[in-house]
């Protein structure tokens, strides 16, 4: 305890320093928490002995144990089968073909087949971990270079279990497993093949069992003490102890708590699971990236560098040709192949433990191992690095098509809608199919594409651009809607729109109050806050739901909707450019007078009864919002 409190201390120290600035600088978190393992680690002395060290990461790895448990609560049955052409094809041509070229290229290098095999199963798994938080860290997860890397993931997590079973087979004959402290091998010491297949699968079927039959009970039980805290028990003692039962019988902790995650995902406990182990599984996650930094042997690097970097160069750059090879098999472009090959490129965090369970059945020497072990660590520091690559070579080739020579306009409505995004798309689908012509721009050649397939009619080209503003029609245009995802070019596409026609009709989509604030300064006609009227609709259904009637709830919703659209007009003329909305003392007095008027209003609608009039909004106190004619007129 002594000892365990000041290495705590400078851990969690080092922790708060480093990956805030890391985030800060857009490198995130992983790489933070990287480089806080480096700080403490070796090159400073701090990281202690091997021993504490080797302890440290135990402790660690839960984190990825917590999270694979939090990723199978998130996949029920169905989503797996679903999913299985991408679990089986595009994963399995992964492995296999990972497998392939390593054992190959260690087969070149003088290894025996044994050798060349199990560094090519080892090294063939990607990081789980580093991937899936920068993922989610970027929102990249719900793109289709996303969603096909965590299907190689999720595979590659299954692939564990017959890599496990298989590496006993490859012992050398009459390999003792002398290596002490792999208490995963235990159970499985002298046991054949067949026999650690049968384990293999009992402890699967156990797993099985136990979430289907066991845990909603004790759910239930501890529920019934009315007791918080017990709940957080009763999650960890799962989590902690289908680990431990996997760890002796020598499978992976992390596997078996996916599986547990997977059979619990239909539960009616499964939002209470995920609420008591996220926090854990946050912070451990975070001590095992840092565990992977500050076990780096860098006097290995030192000694050997050119054949350490250089190996871990072959190991990802084989790795990223594979990958390449099948984004060109099953289709995936332009960002999501990029992002779908770099995302794999590296070893995973399962490659410490299966290099230990290898050198523990003689299969690796040790110096081979301790190498092996400086490679996959190099290559997940590396991993945050290749995300900022991805993000720049995306920029590029979005830099590259919008250099693209615009489409010809063959035809000028008098509607322009440029932007067919989520947003632009509902409003041009119902404009065109009320009778009315429209003129679609977009600057993603991609979208237009899709959009023609559907049978709309688009044309590619910057909509920013005043000679394709021209082109599409503006001099003789009635209506332009901007609806662009980013606000700033949504605004420029506006002025643009402005000089060249100062009484052209402008229905302009905005993303916050502040972008509320500059189209009001831009002069638009009618303002669209993108997620406005939705979140009204909402909040209907949940006074209907309260106990309101329908009438209520809508009248509610109307007042709501008036007197907040007036209300902004008055912010819009307190606003300050450039100044933040918190620092800007007369618009929060305004604000807050604004909504004690309108929490007002809404108490007393119905204070005397549901058979009240329809109330109005006193224009005397609220300037009138203009639906018609820009901000300013009446």
């Amino acid at each position: 305890m002594e000892s365990f409190l000041p290495a705590a201390t400078v851990y969690l120290l080092t922790m708060v320093i480093a990956v805030p600035l890391s985030a800060r600088l857009g490198l995130g978190s992983v790489l933070g928490y990287l480089i806080s393992g480096i700080l403490i680690g070796p090159v400073l002395g701090l990281a202690g002995s091997a021993t504490e060290m080797a302890d440290l990461q135990h402790f660690a790895e839960f984190g990825v144990v917590m999270m694979l448990f939090l990723i199978g609560l998130e996949l029920d049955p169905r989503t797996l089968w679903q999913m299985r052409h991408k679990l089986l094809g595009l994963a399995g041509m992964q492995i296999l073909g990972t497998v392939a070229l390593l054992a190959g290229v260690a087969l070149l290098m003088g290894q025996t087949w044994q050798v060349s095999l199990t560094l090519g199963m080892i090294l063939s798994l990607s990081s789980t971990a580093i991937v899936l938080q920068t993922l989610s860290e970027k929102s990249l997860m719900q793109t289709a270079g996303g969603r096909s890397a965590f299907a190689v993931l999720l595979t590659q997590d299954i692939a564990v279990i017959p890599m496990i079973a298989l590496m006993p087979l490859l012992a050398v004959h009459g390999a003792t497993g002398g290596e002490e402290g792999h208490a995963s091998a235990s159970l499985l010491h002298g046991l054949p093949g067949w026999a650690l297949a049968l384990v293999t699968l009992g402890a699967v079927a156990i797993v099985v069992l136990i979430g289907q039959y066991l845990v909603r009970p004790a759910f239930r039980y501890v529920n019934s003490s009315r007791v918080g805290e017990l709940d957080t028990a009763l999650a960890l003692l799962i989590v902690v102890g289908i680990a431990s039962l996997m760890e002796m019988v020598g499978l992976s902790p992390a596997l078996g708590t996916f599986l547990a995650g997977v059979v619990l995902a239909g539960s009616e406990f499964r939002h209470d699971l995920e609420a008591q182990i996220a926090p854990f599984k946050g912070l451990l996650l975070g001590l095992f990236f840092i565990t992977v930094g500050a076990g780096m042997n860098f006097q290995t690097l030192f000694d050997r560098p050119v054949t350490i970097i250089g190996m871990t160069v072959v190991l990802m750059a084989i790795k990223s040709l594979v990958l390449y090879v099948i984004t060109r098999v099953t289709g995936l472009k332009g960002r999501d192949r990029t992002l779908f090959t770099l995302s794999l490129a590296q070893a995973g965090e399962f490659g410490f433990v299966l290099i230990s369970f290898a050198v523990t059945l003689a299969i690796l020497p040790r110096e081979l191992a301790q190498a092996m072990l400086l490679v996959i660590a190099l290559s997940m520091l590396a991993t945050p690095l290749l995300f900022i690559l991805s993000d720049y070579i995306s920029r590029r080739i979005a830099e590259d098509r919008a250099s693209e020579p615009p489409d010809e306009i063959a035809e000028q409505q008098p509607i322009i809608v440029a932007g067919i995004g989520r947003f632009g798309q509902v409003v041009n689908r119902l404009v065109t199919m009320s009778g009315f012509q429209t003129t679609v721009l977009d600057h993603d050649l991609e979208v237009i594409q899709v959009m023609r397939r559907f049978g709309f009619k688009g044309y590619f080209g910057d909509p920013t651009r005043p000679e394709i503003l021209r082109a599409a029609g503006i001099d003789k245009a009635q209506i332009l809607v901007a609806a662009l995802d980013d606000p700033a070019a949504n605004l420029r596409l506006i002025h643009i729109a402005r000089e060249i026609r100062p009484d052209i009709v402008i229905v302009a989509r905005a993303y916050d109050r502040v972008n509320v604030y500059q189209l009001y300064d831009a002069k638009v006609d009618h303002i669209v806050r993108e997620v406005f009227d939705s979140s009204l609709r909402a909040g209907r259904y949940v006074l209907e739901r309260a106990g309101l009637t329908e009438y209520e709830a809508a009248e509610l919703e109307r007042v709501y909707y008036q007197m907040d659209r007036a209300g902004l007009r008055q912010l819009a003329e307190v606003w300050k450019p450039g100044v933040p909305l918190e620092s800007n003392a007369e618009y929060i007095a305004r604000s807050r007078e604004l909504n004690r008027q309108l929490e007002n209003a809404l108490m007393e609608r119905f204070a005397h009864g549901p058979s009240a009039g329809p109330i109005a909004v006193n224009e005397d106190d609220i300037p009138h919002y203009v639906e018609r004619g820009r901000p300013g007129g009446r």
